[in-house]
C-alpha cells in the first residue's frame, strides 16, 4: 500500500515531531506549572465520562 521511502518518511518524521514537542514542552514546562494547575482534574472527569458512555452502551446493547 505505501511504498519503502514513504514508511521511512513516515517514520523520521514521527520521530522529528515528537522530538520537537518534548523539546516545546520542556522549554515552557515554568509556564505550564504556573497557569494549568489542576489539569489532572478535568482529565480524570473525561475519562470517567467516556467510561459512562461506555458503561451506558454495554447496558443498553443487552
Amino acid at each position: 500500500m505505501f511504498s519503502q521511502g514513504q514508511l521511512v518518511f513516515a517514520g523520521l518524521f514521527f520521530v522529528a515531531f515528537v522530538i520537537a514537542a518534548i523539546y516545546a514542552y520542556r522549554k515552557d514546562l515554568k509556564i505550564h506549572k504556573e497557569f494549568y494547575k489542576g489539569n489532572y482534574k478535568i482529565l480524570i472527569g473525561f475519562g470517567i465520562f467516556i467510561g459512562i458512555l461506555f458503561l451506558i452502551k454495554v447496558f443498553f446493547k443487552r
